[in-house]
């Protein structure tokens, strides 16, 4: 999906959403108007009534949009093909105020894929805000692992909140610092 200018939109039914950058959750009645200001990764941040909301993915049809198809595997697929995926998946993960993926944004610490007990994938993740007491922290780790989790053969994703060490521009790849005009 891409990224909109202000497209506007008529909520089709009842929605729930997240206020930004609060991280409070409520629901948009249907009739609503507004404006889809951001389409990536499939969330889209919506302008209504003087307010940013956040509404994932599997409820685009809100929006009269189509929800994002779920990742892929091939049946011989590697664990070196698994962690791409998941990476790739976290690539579809953004932050609803700034265009740019959690990846570029130097958010995701680290990422390690291993095996449980019974053969499953887990997929071990380290990840930060970008700043501490930003109120949508929780809604992008959950953000995190359920996509993460949509990688077929993954069990489960642990998705730890850290700040150390803390994050600072210089952390964004070129790409990012480039498009925000920090470079």
């Amino acid at each position: 999906m891409h990224s909109h200018d202000n497209e506007p939109v008529t909520l089709q039914r009842d929605v729930e959403a997240i206020m930004v950058p609060a991280g409070i959750p409520v629901t948009l009645r249907e009739g609503k108007t507004g404006f889809i200001t951001q389409a990536l990764g499939g969330s889209f941040t919506v302008y209504v009534e003087g307010n940013l909301f956040r509404i994932p993915g599997k409820d685009a049809d809100a929006l009269g949009k189509e929800p994002s198809l779920a990742p892929e595997l091939p049946p011989d697929a590697t664990d070196d093909d698994v962690k791409q995926l998941v990476w790739d998946q976290m690539r579809t993960c953004y932050d609803p105020e700034i265009p740019i993926n959690i990846v570029e944004l130097g958010l995701v610490y680290s990422c390690d894929i291993t095996r449980s007990p019974e053969g499953d994938r887990v997929a071990d993740i380290k990840m930060t805000l970008t700043a501490p007491g930003c109120g949508m922290g929780e809604v992008l780790v959950q953000d995190v692992k359920d996509k993460v989790e949509l990688v077929p053969t993954v069990a489960r994703a642990d998705v730890e909140l850290v700040f150390d060490p803390p994050w600072n521009q210089t952390m964004m790849s070129e790409a990012a610092r480039l498009q925000t005009g920090m470079m």
